[in-house]
């Protein structure tokens, strides 16, 4: 009976935010994902490379709305994007054939790996399943997926919510770098 108790919850939503953080948020998740989409329409389309993959929009969330997360600190975004990455593309080339062992090796492993590393990520974990279920052209990318879109995606987003969420007293990003 204990085990379905737990089921309840108990705990408390979180507070609102205030207007200004809302703003704040919703413009710098506007400037860092226009920055990443302007770059790869302008640059990355043209030699068949990807940088704008979903991920980097849920990455976006936390570094623009919630830079207090210890998930949303530079260790997290870049290292849990290039490990995930790297094991996504490891996963598909071992497993390709066969999707359910690919994905769920991609993913789980990731996030193990994230834990022992202390890069915990939640985007890192679409990181992992995009690099086997994103289409020929992902697949294609073989280990260049780990760079581009993983690694600069991740740096790009990061360069702008170290410059952006300064801006203002009331945010400071990041907490910590290591």
């Amino acid at each position: 009976m204990k085990y379905f108790q737990k089921m309840r919850g108990g705990g408390q939503s979180p507070p609102r935010v205030s207007l200004s953080e809302i703003l704040w948020s919703w413009l710098g998740a506007l400037i860092g994902i226009g920055i990443v989409t302007g770059l790869d329409a302008a640059v990355f389309q043209g030699y068949e490379l990807v940088l704008l993959i979903g991920p980097v929009g849920a990455s976006a969330v936390l570094v623009f709305g919630a830079i207090r997360s210890p998930l949303a600190q530079p260790r997290n975004l870049i290292g849990g994007h290039i490990i995930s990455a790297t094991v996504g593309v490891i996963a598909g080339k071992l497993f390709g054939d066969n999707i359910v062992v690919a994905s769920s090796v991609a993913v789980s492993t990731s996030i193990a790996l994230m834990h022992l590393t202390k890069t915990l990520h939640p985007p890192g974990g679409a990181t992992s399943l995009i690099a086997i279920i994103g289409g020929e052209k992902i697949r294609a990318m073989g280990f260049l997926y780990v760079i581009f879109p993983a690694g600069l995606s991740s740096l790009i987003l990061l360069i702008v919510a170290v410059l952006f969420n300064n801006i203002i007293e009331s945010r400071k990003y990041p907490d910590h770098w290591i």
